[in-house]
């Protein structure tokens, strides 16, 4: 009896982690309505070092309080932590970016809805995780909602030209990057608290995003007036899509496969579509709602079998 209800907990607290990361990814798809009043005075370089350093106002003290999670890190942990910190939240950013100023930008969108598949395939390599027999037909459910979401009922190519070549590579870098990431997270959840894992993530891209500000030489010179204002968006922008949405999300990878994660975090483009909605007031397609509908199936049933 005493084993059916440990069971029972363990499949609940699982649950409820599959959504714990839905909420934190479908925070990402407010970003954008933050980042289109600063993008005209400040590069995105510029943006994402500010945040970071709000962020780590956050990120030191509780470091400080979880110093002793760090005792026993192995440089299998660091490199995690550098692939999360810097080829996660900054070179897949910066090459995603790229992509689109050099290549077909649907065809850099269909590329990057390969994430959930690489980061499917590095969990079964890194993490040795076993999917149940029905997870291949959820993972191509979502993915078939989430191309409903992006393209509608059209073909998103006209030729094959038009996803061959450089921004390709870029695109298909930055899925694996992201995809990655989430598997790199869920193994530092096996050593350290989520809270842990999230401060290091932010003050780990600092020196990167430093580096990287410094050889931009972007200028910093703004009208006294502006610094409020544009400090103020950054700041919404830092709190929800930045911390509250990554301790939701780390919360909830603790208990969740990354497997499963990654389809959890397509709950990103819904927000996104909603945000076009009821902000941009881009009118939504009969395909798109269809989109929304087949993710949200996925999504329950994933919640159910993990």
């Amino acid at each position: 009896m005493e084993h059916r209800i440990q069971a029972d907990t363990r499949m609940s607290s699982s649950a409820r982690g599959v959504w714990f990361v839905a909420m934190g990814a479908a925070l990402w798809g407010i970003g954008p309505l933050f980042r289109v009043w600063v993008m005209e005075s400040m590069t995105s370089t510029q943006i994402v070092l500010i945040e970071h350093l709000m962020l780590a106002l956050y990120a030191i003290p509780v470091l400080w309080m979880h110093r002793k999670e760090l005792r026993n890190c192995t440089w299998r942990h660091v490199l995690a932590l550098l692939f999360l910190s810097w080829g996660g939240s900054v070179i897949a950013t910066i090459m995603f970016t790229e992509a689109f100023a050099h290549g077909d930008a649907n065809g850099v969108l269909l590329l990057q809805k390969l994430q959930p598949v690489f980061a499917i395939i590095l969990a079964r390599l890194l993490l040795k995780e076993t999917l149940p027999r029905r997870f291949s037909l959820l993972l191509i459910l979502a993915i078939i909602g989430t191309y409903l979401l992006t393209f509608g009922w059209s073909l998103p190519i006209g030729h094959y030209n038009e996803v061959i070549g450089f921004s390709s590579l870029l695109a298909l870098g930055a899925a694996f990057l992201w995809g990655g990431s989430t598997v790199m997270g869920r193994l530092l959840l096996d050593k350290m608290e989520y809270e842990t894992v999230t401060s290091l993530r932010f003050l780990m891209a600092l020196p990167l995003l430093i580096v990287l500000t410094s050889w931009e030489s972007p200028s910093w010179n703004f009208a006294t007036s502006e610094w409020g204002t544009l400090s103020f968006y950054i700041f919404l922008q830092a709190l929800l899509p930045g911390l509250v949405s990554l301790l939701l999300y780390y919360r909830g990878l603790s208990t969740t496969k990354a497997s499963y994660a990654t389809l959890a975090e397509l709950s990103f483009p819904l927000v996104g579509m909603m945000m076009n909605w009821f902000v941009f007031h881009q009118a939504v397609t009969a395909a798109q709602i269809s989109g929304f509908v087949l993710i949200w199936i996925a999504l329950y049933m994933v919640s159910r079998q993990n």
